[in-house]
């Protein structure tokens, strides 16, 4: 008897200190875009002109058909949910995911980096094969199926929030916050999609990380960096929307 109390305890405490933080993070979430953050498009969209062609080219054409290989195929699929594991034992596995993932990002991003132009890159579809990957992983720990088209889309929409605009975010947010309802209206057709706004903001999101990606000498380092960060946002992003669902 004493040790179930003591076991009930420890969950109660992580329990309480998850919601915590999904509250702390819905607050982030709502918050309104400051002067800066509309300000800081403009100079987004000359950076955007600073970047080769060739590198819109690769990451329009590799988020575009990301999206499409989420939506329809099977490709990312993750073993079956686990309905049975408790609350805190499904966080503690998510954790050890994103700790693996974050290192596989960071080893991917030195290793291109440290290649140039041309493996800098090919740096960006793989990295966005790698948090989609991880992003299906979350998922079946939290008890998700994948399978079904509307939680396919739900990840979509956690990546969209980890690298958008606040104004974004904002709009997003409000989507997965009432999913029960929003899901009932999604578009029959996945052709209906919005994938350019989903590209649009992932590329205005990281730009300027990857910019620095491609400068020789610097980049094994930048690289590491700054995948290391995004998968960090990603994961803490991800951890808590799936919190909204379940708590």
């Amino acid at each position: 008897m004493k040790y179930k109390e003591q076991a009930g305890a420890v969950m109660n405490r992580h329990y309480i200190n998850a919601s915590l933080e999904l509250h702390n993070w819905k607050k982030k979430m709502r918050k309104k875009p400051s002067i800066i953050n509309r300000a800081s498009k403009g100079v987004q969209n000359r950076i955007n002109g600073m970047l080769p062609k060739k590198y819109h080219q690769i990451l329009t054409s590799a988020i575009k058909n990301m999206v499409k290989v989420v939506l329809t195929g099977s490709e990312y699929m993750s073993k079956r949910p686990d309905l049975f594991m408790t609350f805190e034992e499904r966080e503690r596995l998510v954790r050890e995911k994103i700790d693996f993932y974050k290192k596989t990002a960071m080893l991917e991003g030195a290793g291109t980096g440290a290649g140039g132009l041309l493996l800098g890159l090919a740096d960006l579809p793989l990295l966005l094969s790698i948090k989609i990957k991880f992003l299906y992983d979350v998922a079946s720990i939290y008890g998700f199926d994948v399978k079904d088209y509307k939680e396919r889309l739900y990840i979509l929409k956690i990546f969209q929030l980890a690298f958008s605009s606040q104004a974004v975010v904002n709009k997003v947010f409000n989507e997965m916050e009432n999913w029960e309802e929003y899901s009932k209206h999604l578009p029959s057709s996945l052709e209906l999609f919005n994938w350019r706004e989903f590209q649009q903001e992932y590329r205005d999101y990281i730009d300027i990380a990857k910019l620095l990606q491609l400068v020789p000498g610097i980049g094994a380092v930048v690289g590491a960096y700054a995948n290391a960060k995004l998968m960090d946002k990603l994961g803490v992003t991800a951890m808590n929307a799936y919190r909204m669902r379940i708590l």
